[in-house]
């Protein structure tokens, strides 16, 4: 609307045949000043009202009180953990599948083995299982630990026992007859191409695994680092900072939750009320 004033304004200004100029021209300026100056005093009425609903916004979020965060409650069941005659079960059944890898040349039944040993005698995460190179395994001159990389890109050195020491260097002269990279670059648990495994993979052959030992698909693959940590804990006499250095915990809290598991005295004193 401005604009259409602005340029019949110019028109009559410019057109000499015009004879209306000395009427209507000062008429259409003053028509169009007020109209410019409408507009923007609108315009900043409108930024005014939008600074005000802010601020008013503002004023409500500091008053009003900071909601709480729930915290998840993160518990571990006896549902979740193997006992000795399960993880002796399970260690039968990948014995015996292992056998049948070596024995008709299937590598998968081999791997799928020392994915288990792994699991029970390091307590790694999938994920960690799956990335684990030969350059982070130290099984020479004396040497027995695992450098993980952990969650948030975190490294720990994880300690092995003798016996899982062994495990590793007679899966690795597995590897070597099966035509697999053993350089410090391979992965421990490739796949059949030589390439680092998936996550998806490894959940997908414990299940496997459950089956061939009769044991409850309940279970999970990360069952097994549950099982670690309950052992362990039991076996260092309830040594939690040992253990969160073993799992990577950030919080010893975290480390806290396997302690309904393994409490044996706890369990003692309930066998012993009202007798």
């Amino acid at each position: 609307m401005i604009r259409f004033f602005l340029l019949l304004s110019l028109f009559l200004i410019f057109n000499p045949c015009s004879s209306y100029k000395p009427k209507i021209l000062p008429e259409i300026l003053k028509f169009y000043l007020f109209t410019s100056y409408i507009s923007k005093s609108l315009k900043y009425f409108g930024l005014l009202l939008s600074s005000m609903s802010f601020l008013n916004k503002f004023i409500k979020l500091m008053k009003s009180e900071p909601k709480k965060k729930h915290r998840t409650v993160w518990v571990i069941d006896e549902s979740k953990c193997l006992n000795k005659e399960e993880v002796k079960r399970l260690k039968n059944a990948c014995n015996k599948d292992r056998d049948y890898g070596l024995k008709h040349r299937k590598f998968t039944q081999v791997r799928n083995w020392f994915m288990v040993e792994l699991g029970l005698n390091a307590g790694l995460r999938v994920e960690e299982m799956a990335s684990l190179q030969r350059n982070t395994l130290f099984i020479d001159k004396g040497k027995s630990s695992i450098v993980v990389t952990g969650k948030g890109n975190k490294k720990r050195a994880v300690w092995i026992n003798s016996s899982f020491k062994e495990t590793c260097q007679t899966y690795l002269g597995y590897k070597k007859s099966f035509g697999y990279s053993t350089d410090d670059e391979s992965y421990f648990l490739n796949n059949l191409k030589g390439e680092k495994i998936s996550k998806r993979a490894l959940q997908k052959f414990f299940k496997i695994l459950l089956r061939n030992a009769g044991l409850p698909e309940h279970y999970h693959i990360h069952c097994l680092r549950h099982t670690y940590s309950t052992f362990l804990l039991e076996a260092s006499k309830h040594n939690y900072r040992f253990l969160q250095k073993q799992l990577g915990h950030e919080s010893i809290t975290t480390t806290q939750v396997y302690a309904s598991v393994i409490e044996t005295d706890g369990r003692k004193a309930v066998e012993k009320m009202y007798r």
